[in-house]
């Protein structure tokens, strides 16, 4: 699947967020290594630590359905600037697939791609859990 339309599904799984409180949609699509998308939006709640991000919403999906193995990440908002995973994403999706490309969109169409292992270096991983 190309970025653009990785990117337009995650603009659709954006219209589904729930965000009463910050009013800022994010969507995710989520590629597997056998080319399922699985989508996420971000579900606020006025707990805000209840708070879940699209990108782990849309991994948490893939994980519950079995998948393990990812190819990209694709992220998206209404703002004109390029919507990053937050630090918690980025560790969360490190777990599974350090070097996943994630492509990040804002609304005029634009959109850059990473290796998350660049926006996440030296990321924590069971390795760092030696000696347990």
């Amino acid at each position: 699947m190309d970025d653009k339309n990785l990117i337009e599904i995650a603009r659709n799984a954006m219209e589904k967020a729930y965000v009463p409180y910050s009013k800022f949609r994010v969507g995710a699509a989520l590629l597997t290594n056998d080319d399922r998308v699985i989508t996420g939006c971000n579900i606020e709640n006025a707990s805000f630590g209840g708070t879940n991000c699209a990108e782990r919403t849309a991994l948490f999906k893939a994980i519950s359905e079995g998948y393990k193995s990812f190819k990209k990440i694709a992220i998206i908002s209404e703002s004109s600037n390029y919507t990053y995973p937050c630090g918690i994403c980025r560790q969360v999706l490190s777990e599974f697939c350090p070097e996943l490309e994630v492509i990040v969109a804002n609304n005029r169409g634009e959109y850059k791609t990473h290796k998350l292992s660049e926006l996440l270096p030296y990321a924590f991983t069971n390795d760092d859990m030696e000696g347990r």
